[in-house]
């Protein structure tokens, strides 16, 4: 575990620039002098310009008068000056409560991620939740986006096998001793506790990300690298707008589980799972809306388990959607199903460039718009066995 790690510098936590003070009140001294002078010489041209006479001696009222008006003038002046410096107090404050909770973050992040990297699955997953909480409650963006970075990391880290797979140490033919049969179950228990605390990040992923952006608590609009990570748990992105920041499935394998993006809108950004497997389990786009942004499934890998994107819409161009791409170039379906059934190609550029179909099935019946580029030749029309296609991309017989 990167225990090393710390958060980001924070660009709110930058020291505060403030005016020297006295070059500020002295500003503002001359600014109320220049304001005083200004409203005493319009005063006095319009008394030049209505032929008023002019006295040669002051009686004790204009006196009075005056010294009133010097006394309001100095009033305002050091009312100016008080503002001046509650202002720059107001300022200091924050910026010292923010260095606080940056300091206070910090700590806390440090023993979260000591956490992390215990050896005990149970203070592991303290450290999981530890972040999470972190993440909800940091004071700006860049100190979020550090906790989710360490979460990820978590789950790209070397995973050990499941027992199940590897041959039964019991069944060697060897009279099994009560020590072979307490250390296999020490290995199976561990496997297990350490494949919950990773099922537990892959949750909290997704129940941030479904919480609307701009809300508490909301990680929508922030980075969330999976590169190479094995999905074997749950996700559920349902109803996730993926509008901002870079969002990678990079190599990582979906097997056995269910990963959603039911209703998921990708609309900025990028989502990329460029060369991912889905092999088992079951990954829904179903209802989903591509329009605007980048999602890439170029060199992806589909056999076994079942991925859908039934009454998915692939939308683009014109005063609403400004172009979009999702591509599936040199993408591989060989095997379980995958269905684009009912799912709507309107604009914008949907790909299957030197895709390969072999094996399985993919499915895009009452698909409707236009067939995506590059689909009729990767199918080699008329489709091959498996693929089926809306008779109206197919070609009109001679």
């Amino acid at each position: 575990m990167t225990r090393n790690r710390r958060p980001r510098p924070s660009l709110n936590g930058r020291e505060l620039r403030l005016w020297n003070v006295g070059l500020v009140l002295a500003l503002a001294l001359l600014t109320a002098l220049a304001v005083a002078a200004a409203v005493f010489y319009t005063g006095w041209d319009l008394l030049g310009a209505r032929e008023l006479k002019s006295e040669r001696r002051i009686d004790s009222k204009t006196l009075f008068d005056l010294v009133k008006l010097s006394f309001g003038v100095v009033a305002g002046a050091g009312a100016l000056v008080a503002l001046i410096v509650a202002y720059r107090r107001q300022r200091v404050d924050e910026a010292g409560a923010h260095r606080e909770a940056t300091r206070l973050h910090t700590e806390r992040f440090s023993q979260a991620v000591d956490k992390l990297g215990s050896d005990s699955p149970a203070v592991r997953l303290g450290g999981v939740h530890a972040l999470a909480g972190l993440a909800d409650d940091a004071p700006d963006h860049n100190l979020r986006q550090t906790c989710i970075d360490v979460l990820c990391a978590y789950l790209r880290l070397p995973f050990p096998s499941d027992p199940g797979d590897l041959p039964d140490p019991l069944s060697d033919g060897t009279s099994p001793t009560e020590e072979r049969r307490n250390a296999h179950q020490e290995k199976t228990d561990l496997y297990r506790a350490l494949r919950e605390v990773r099922h537990t990040v892959l949750r909290l992923i997704g129940d941030h990300y479904r919480i609307p952006q701009g809300t508490h608590r909301s990680w929508q609009g922030c980075d969330l690298d999976l590169t190479g990570v094995t999905i074997d748990g749950n996700i559920d992105f349902s109803g996730a707008t993926f509008s901002g920041g870079r969002v990678s499935f990079v190599g990582a394998t979906f097997s056995a589980g269910e990963a959603f993006f039911v209703g998921a809108t990708f609309s900025g950004g990028r989502v990329s799972f460029v060369g991912a497997t889905f092999s088992g389990g079951r990954v829904s786009f179903v209802g989903a809306t591509f329009s605007s942004g980048r999602v890439l499934f170029d060199r992806a890998t589909f056999f076994g388990g079942r991925v859908s994107f039934d009454r998915a819409t692939f939308s683009g161009g014109g005063a609403t959607f400004f172009g979009g791409e999702v591509s599936f170039d040199r993408a591989t379906f060989s095997g379980g199903t995958v269905s684009f059934d009912h799912a709507t190609f309107s604009g914008g550029d949907v790909s299957f460039l030197h895709a390969t179909f072999s094996d399985g099935t993919v499915s895009f019946d009452r698909a409707t718009g236009s067939a995506p580029g590059g689909l009729l030749d990767a199918v080699s029309t008329p489709a091959s066995q498996g693929v089926s296609l809306p008779s109206a991309w197919l070609p009109a017989n001679p």
